[in-house]
């Protein structure tokens, strides 16, 4: 785990090897629940025995928008922020899948800081080049940029 407990300490991470965190399984029941809650139910996605029988993948896949909206728990893994006061997602310069996540895959996410542009008030922009890779495969799922930005307490402990 990463602590990043102010500005000072993200300038010291930023250029420094990626955060990784532990793999975690994307299993058939949070395909389905994110198809349902996006209303994105794509038989390769929701019907894992047409999948099987029809997709070029063998087997039902996440969705790609599943494993991008799997970042910030990820995120929160490998890297803690204490005396944070505020941390919002600014959006993202780049973002790739590159290759399909099939259903019971594990992932796990690697976050390299990439750029800290400090704003007033404790306030600092991160530029993260994110990549999620699976188990077992050479290529990752994801590859991004993504940009958040991130408001400090000044001088007080965030509380856990």
């Amino acid at each position: 785990m990463i602590t990043l407990d102010s500005i000072e300490a993200l300038r010291a991470f930023s250029g420094q090897p990626a955060a990784l965190t532990p793999w975690q399984a994307v299993d058939q029941d949070t395909i389905n629940r994110f198809g349902l809650a996006t209303g994105d139910t794509q038989w390769i996605h929701m019907d894992p025995q047409r999948a099987q029988a029809e997709s070029p993948y063998g087997a039902a896949i996440a969705h790609g928008l599943l494993t991008l909206s799997l970042l910030p728990s990820l995120y929160a893994s490998a890297i803690r922020f204490p005396n944070r006061r505020l941390a919002v997602n600014y959006g993202f310069d780049r973002v790739r899948f590159t290759q399909a996540v099939k259903a019971g895959a594990r992932i796990r996410g690697a976050f390299a800081l990439a750029g800290v542009d400090e704003l007033p008030d404790g306030q600092a922009r991160l530029a993260w080049d994110v990549r999620i890779d699976i188990d077992g495969e050479e290529r990752p799922a994801l590859v991004a940029r993504w940009l958040t930005q991130i408001a400090y307490h000044p001088g007080q402990k965030e509380q856990a």
